[in-house]
């Protein structure tokens, strides 16, 4: 079983040159399917079918995994262009392996054992046809297309990096809901969701943690063919059941003898995943916990801020710079609340993120709202951040909103609040305000004045700024005056943490 101490706790694995050489696993595993396909395309027998099937899996289940980061369609892209072939694929693979089960579990005069035998090799040159046509018709061009736009993609999320730990936590946090689920039930079904989540964490880790992946790869593997078993010995019960007769002796001892192996595969199972020495245990004191966790939160939200090809530094600062001149102000309770400066920043950092030209901050807003929830937030403030991101910019809302108007009067005066920051945020950095430095708010009677050093201060600012800051001021109920400084203040500013700096504050609580 792998030690804990096989893993390093910090790791410069995620540097320029080392994500371009891990991340040819990707484009390693696209290639080959393109080999594998001409392979089957010639001869569509067991072993080519098998491999084929398992480099389609590898690219689909690390397309799933970077969609969670990265809003680009051409994940989903890859994903849909293998799915007919993959389900082609599937229904000839699943003949090939209860046929090798059928002559594992009986010897060759029993009844049952030949009934099967005839069915599968009946359905075999139907299912080989189908799986012939739809190799035939694969895009091989398009395929080449999405090559080449996801090397670009790839990037934004570094191998051995903090990013990559946080998505490696998720899948963990996935994989414990369902372990505890299945062993609850003897029934197929929680035990297949539980396979198919254990190949998700497989292929995160491998991909993205190749370090993790080489202490823990036997145990995976070994984890992964006992599930795998569980699930054939379950499709190949419910084959039996519906093709064969309804009693006998012949089909009362193929119900035992399945139910034995099945039961011998759990019992394996719970041996290798329960206790103090359970496998999960092992791993989970591998991935980030502490103040590492938050650091890994964050590097996945940055991630997915690089993905959109923005550039919301300076609008995460501006930001979060003048919520701070307010909170110091007392203007409004919800100052005082440090997940409301949590999700200021991440909203800000978000603001971008859309992968719909019609329809941008609509499509951010349910991208943002279908991710899973980050380590250590609640849904709540999750789906503040959503909401913020849709109203950074554009039409203000309003409790006309359907969706909007059914949250609770709180949560609407957060979210204006919040998004009348990142929208003031990114006018002034439109407007060539580059730095949150010496920024300074005066607050006397009923009139706010931001001092704001280097400001441009013309008509055609004046009512790019009158736009910008209307929610906010909405929100706060008071007019916010924009001022030019006339000097630049000292002023210490907090800036966004680089990744570097996020590891040394990950090792420093380790």
């Amino acid at each position: 079983m792998a030690s804990v101490a096989t893993i390093p706790s910090h790791s410069k694995s995620h540097s320029g040159a080392r994500t371009r050489v891990e991340h040819r696993q990707l484009f390693d595993s696209m290639e080959r399917v393109r080999g594998e396909l001409e392979r089957v395309r010639a001869k569509p027998d067991a072993d080519n079918v098998h491999d084929l099937r398992v480099a389609i899996r590898r690219c689909r289940s690390v397309a799933k995994v970077f969609e969670e980061i990265d809003p680009d369609k051409s994940w989903p892209g890859m994903r849909n262009a293998t799915r007919k072939l993959f389900r082609a694929l599937g229904a000839l693979r699943d003949g090939h392996v209860m046929e090798d089960w059928v002559k594992r579990l009986t010897p060759a005069e029993d009844p049952v054992r030949a009934h099967m035998s005839n069915l599968f090799e009946a359905d075999e040159p139907e299912l080989r046809d189908e799986l012939l046509r739809i190799a035939q018709k694969f895009d091989d061009k398009k395929w080449k297309r999405l090559q080449r736009r996801l090397r670009r993609r790839v990037r934004f999320v570094p191998v051995g990096g903090l990013a990559a730990e946080c998505l490696a936590w998720e899948r963990f946090e996935e994989i414990k809901q369902l372990h505890a689920h299945a062993l609850r039930s003897d029934k197929a079904k929680p035990w297949h969701s539980l396979r198919i989540g254990l190949k998700k964490l497989r292929y995160t880790v491998e991909t993205l943690l190749p370090e993790h992946h080489a202490a823990w790869h036997e145990n995976l593997k070994r984890l992964q063919d006992l599930l795998g078993d569980i699930h054939d010995l379950d499709v190949l019960a419910e084959k039996v059941k519906a093709e064969t007769d309804a009693a006998g002796p012949a089909r009362a001892q193929w119900k035992e003898n399945i139910h034995r192996e099945r039961e011998e595969r759990m019992q394996t199972y719970r041996r290798l995943t329960l206790g103090k020495t359970s496998i999960w245990n092992t791993w989970r004191h591998t991935l980030p916990h502490g103040e590492r966790l938050e650091a890994a939160s964050l590097a996945r939200l940055r991630a997915t801020a690089r993905a959109a090809q923005s550039r919301p530094r300076e609008v995460v600062r501006i930001s979060v710079r003048i919520f701070d001149l307010l909170r110091r102000a007392k203007a409004a309770p919800l100052f005082a609340d440090p997940n409301m400066r949590r999700n200021l920043r991440a909203a800000a950092l978000l603001h971008a993120v859309a992968n719909d030209d019609k329809h941008p901050r609509k499509a951010a807003w349910k991208f943002l709202s279908n991710m899973d929830i980050p380590p250590r937030w609640t849904r709540e403030d999750w789906d503040q951040v959503a909401w913020v991101v849709r109203f950074h910019r554009g039409a203000e809302p309003t409790v006309e909103d359907s969706e909007f108007g059914k949250l609770s009067p709180a949560m609407q005066d957060q979210i204006r609040t919040l998004a009348g920051l990142v929208r003031l945020g990114r006018v002034l950095y439109k407007s060539g305000v580059e730095s949150a430095r010496g920024f300074k708010l005066e607050n006397v009677g009923d009139v706010l004045t931001l001092l704001i050093p280097n400001l441009v201060d013309n008509l055609e600012s004046a009512a790019k700024f009158a736009v910008g800051k209307h929610l906010l001021e909405t929100a706060l109920g008071k007019p916010l005056v924009l001022r030019a400084a006339e000097k630049i203040l000292t002023v210490v500013e907090e800036s966004e943490p680089s990744e570097t700096q996020l590891y040394a504050v990950a090792n420093a609580s380790d």
